[in-house]
């Protein structure tokens, strides 16, 4: 294997079924390089759009004032006349079921899947990273230029779409 970059349209690329024989073939060849390359760039984008949609954990409620100095040092009973008092009292209002706990667990499944789903793109990123990587390491000058059109314009393409976003 040749260890040195050459224009020739003969060229094996990571399987041996693709196999390039004539200028027709190297043509289809970039074309298909160019467009796993665009969408490599498009991967890029969209790993750090289902990142940004991933929802900050939700914070409990804000704590309840407690009643003023005044009134606070007598007995219950005589602070807002019987059961009232004590259902508005702090720890009566931290006992009782709220719906932050349904949010929360929401929240959470939604942020596990977005993790899932971020992870299968990187993966997706990764493998298709590796084999334009290979791609490249094929020494075929039409091929590499292939690769760095593709990324110039997928970069051209996806990335004002972050703005958008």
């Amino acid at each position: 294997m040749n260890m040195h970059f050459e224009g020739s349209s003969n060229v094996t690329l990571l399987f041996d079924f693709w196999d390039v024989r004539g200028p027709a073939g190297m043509v289809l060849s970039v074309f298909v390089v160019l467009l796993l390359t665009v969408m490599y760039e498009f991967l890029k984008v969209w790993k750090i759009n289902v990142g940004k949609q991933r929802s900050p954990v939700t914070h409990p409620p804000a704590p309840v004032s407690f009643p003023s100095e005044q009134s606070c040092f007598a007995p219950v009973m005589k602070c807002g006349g019987g059961s009232s008092a004590l259902s508005s009292s702090p720890s009566e209002i931290s006992l009782s079921p709220t719906e932050t706990i349904n949010a929360a667990d929401t929240t959470a499944k939604k942020s596990w899947l977005l993790h899932c789903l971020q992870t299968a793109i990187h993966i997706l990123q990764v493998t298709l990273g590796y084999m334009l990587m290979l791609c490249v390491m094929s020494y075929n000058v039409w091929i590499f230029l292939g690769v760095i059109m593709g990324s110039v314009l997928g970069y051209f393409l996806a990335f004002p779409l972050l703005n958008h976003i």
